[in-house]
C-alpha cells in the first residue's frame, strides 16, 4: 500500500468490503497496511468519484469520504482513513515493510502483536501474494505478502484477507483459482472466497473458529457483492 493510492477506485472496493466485514464494529478488523514508499503513477483511478449516480449507492458515506480526501493532496494519506473511523473499531499496523529476511520477520512479529485481538487480519500489499521470480531478499519483495506470512496469522486463529492485483501473464479465472488453491494448502478448514472487481480481487480465508458474527458478515457481503463488474467466487469448500 502507498499513501498515493488513497481514494483510488480499488481503495473504494477495499474499504467497502472491510466495512461490510466489520459489521458496524461487531467484528474486530486488523489492517496490516504493508506500507511502501510513494512513487510511480499508480493510484490515479479517480474518475469514478465524478460519477456518484453510478458508484455512490454502494457505500454513500465511504464514497463521500474518499471524494473529500482525493480533493486535498494532504488528505490522500492513510492517516485520513484511520482517523475517519471508516472501518469501525479497526486496529491498524502502519509501518513500512523493510528489506531483508530478519527485518521483515521482525516486522511481522510486531504486526502480529499489534493485531492479536482481531478476528480478521487484512494484508494490503502493493501487488498481492508472492511470486517465484521475486525472492524475499530482494527490495521489490516489499510489494508482496508471502504465503508463509499469511499462514502464520491463520495458524493463530485469525481469518485472513489479502489484496491481489490481476496480472498480465495469466487469465483471471486461472489466477483466482491458483491463489485460492495456495491459500487452501496453508489454511486447513477455511472457507475460501474471492471477491472480484474489474482490476483486483480480495482473497478471503474464513477461519472456522472465527465468531459467528464474522461468518454472518461474510455471507451478507457475498450476497451484496454482485453487479455487472463484481462477483464472488467460492473456492473451498466447493458448492
Amino acid at each position: 500500500m502507498k499513501h498515493q493510492y488513497v481514494g483510488d477506485v480499488n481503495d473504494y472496493g477495499k474499504y467497502a468490503l472491510l466495512r461490510a466485514l466489520a459489521a458496524g464494529g461487531a467484528n474486530r478488523i486488523g489492517v496490516c497496511w504493508m506500507l511502501t514508499p510513494d512513487g510511480g503513477l499508480d493510484g490515479g483511478k479517480l474518475a469514478y468519484l465524478g460519477q456518484p449516480e453510478r458508484y455512490r449507492h454502494f457505500d454513500p458515506d465511504l464514497f463521500d469520504l474518499l471524494k473529500r480526501a482525493s480533493a486535498e493532496p494532504d488528505w490522500r494519506r492513510l492517516d485520513t482513513i484511520e482517523a475517519s473511523g471508516a472501518i469501525p473499531s479497526a486496529t491498524y499496523f502502519n509501518e513500512q515493510v523493510p528489506v531483508g529476511i530478519e527485518p521483515r520477520s521482525a516486522f511481522f512479529e510486531r504486526a502480529r502483536t499489534a493485531l492479536a485481538q482481531c478476528d480478521l487480519v487484512f494484508f494490503d500489499p502493493d501487488t498481492g501474494l508472492d511470486v517465484p521470480s521475486t525472492p524475499i531478499t530482494r527490495s521489490d519483495a516489499r510489494k508482496y505478502v508471502f504465503l508463509a506470512e499469511v499462514a502464520n496469522t491463520y495458524r493463530a486463529g485469525k481469518s485472513v484477507l489479502v489484496y491481489q492485483h490481476f496480472t498480465q501473464n495469466m487469465p483471471r479465472d486461472q489466477l483466482v483459482a491458483q491463489c485460492g488453491a495456495r491459500l487452501r494448502d496453508v489454511a486447513p478448514g477455511a472457507a475460501i472466497l474471492a471477491f472480484r472487481t474489474p482490476h483486483v480481487f480480495f482473497l478471503l480465508g474464513l477461519h472456522p473458529a472465527s465468531p459467528g458474527s464474522l461468518h454472518d458478515a461474510v455471507t451478507a457481503a457475498a450476497n451484496r457483492w454482485s453487479d455487472k463488474s463484481h462477483n464472488v467466487v467460492r473456492l473451498h469448500p466447493d458448492n
